[in-house]
């Protein structure tokens, strides 16, 4: 599960909120599409919005996390740790876990728009760290046009 794909999986289309979390959503990123599963995955999509965006801590997410083991697993390969959960909550746990493995190795850098406009996030994976928007192509372009306009009216 890309923690990414599941915070933008409710965009902004000509000003309205669409939400593509469903059914064939949930199917397509390896789920069942229950209900069960759904709604704790948008449970989990808004607490990790409010988190990356730094309106909530961290520890909001600990209910998701309820039921959860992490399970050794050794071979002739040798020490991998497998996840434990209750099935409706794999996908969720899964989202949990990619972005605290995000902030591990890459602290900051999944973060929303810049774009106040814009409901989307981002992984900055520039030198720099300097990334704003969810693209350059939209965002970043819309940004831009509108700074030239100001500045020449």
């Amino acid at each position: 599960m890309d923690v990414l794909d599941l915070l933008n999986s409710r965009p902004l289309v000509n000003g309205e909120e669409q939400d593509a979390l469903g059914q064939q959503w949930a199917r397509e990123h390896g789920g069942d599409g229950s209900a069960a599963e759904l709604e704790l995955l948008r449970q989990a999509r808004d607490l990790l919005r409010d988190v990356v965006r730094g309106d909530s801590s961290p520890v909001v997410l600990r209910p998701l996390l309820d039921g959860v083991r992490q399970v050794p697993e050794v071979s002739a390969d040798g020490l991998r740790w497998s996840v434990e959960t209750p099935p409706h909550a794999r996908l969720a746990v899964e989202a949990v876990l990619d972005w605290a493995a995000l902030e591990k190795d890459l602290p900051g850098r999944l973060r929303a728009c810049a774009n106040d406009e814009c409901q989307l996030f981002l992984l900055d994976r520039s030198r720099a760290n300097r990334a704003r928007w969810c693209s350059m192509a939209a965002c970043g372009n819309r940004e831009k046009v509108r700074r030239h306009y100001q500045r020449n009216h």
